[in-house]
């Protein structure tokens, strides 16, 4: 028996976001080695690559998804789950962690109602709590895309926060 599955398309995956798709892919369709870098690039246009995205580049350039899947779920830096427009890291290292750290990631939880490793709701922030950042004398720090925000405490770290749309 013949079982065919159809993966449908995510509701936040744009026409405009497959078409983008399908330039990256056209770029890159034929060179060798190029699944990484059309992953990178998809996964700036989308935000993320669900497998709708995965089997959607496969078939463009011409191999299994099951290649595709392998290598996402391979490397940390493809996610599989939508993520912020900004990614808050805090520094859990113990020079961190001693001066306050732990407070400051309770706080963005709790205002922003988020989990450590999710994304809010409105995909703004995703947030992550870090065993080290190597910077022990700005702590406690956290840092935001790639902007580092030192001496960071509970009281302060909203507004920060609220300063990236």
């Amino acid at each position: 028996m013949n079982h065919t599955t159809i993966i449908r398309r995510p509701d936040d995956i744009t026409d405009e976001m497959l078409i983008k798709v399908d330039e990256i892919i056209a770029r890159r369709r034929g060179t060798q080695g190029s699944l990484i870098p059309v992953l990178q690039e998809t996964q700036e246009v989308c935000g993320y690559l669900p497998v709708f995205i995965q089997e959607y580049i496969a078939t463009g350039i011409g191999i299994p998804g099951s290649a595709v899947f392998g290598v996402v779920t391979f490397y940390s830096f493809f996610t599989m789950v939508p993520r912020g427009r900004h990614t808050v890291r805090v520094c859990m290292g113990t020079a961190c962690f001693v001066k306050g750290a732990n407070e400051t990631l309770n706080r963005i939880q709790h205002e922003y109602n988020v989990e450590v490793g999710k994304t809010t709701e409105d995909r703004r922030f995703t947030i992550e709590a870090v065993r080290c950042l190597g910077a022990c004398g700005l702590a406690p720090m956290t840092v935001i895309d790639d902007d580092t925000h030192r001496g960071m405490t509970s009281n302060k770290i909203i507004d920060v926060m609220n300063g990236y749309e």
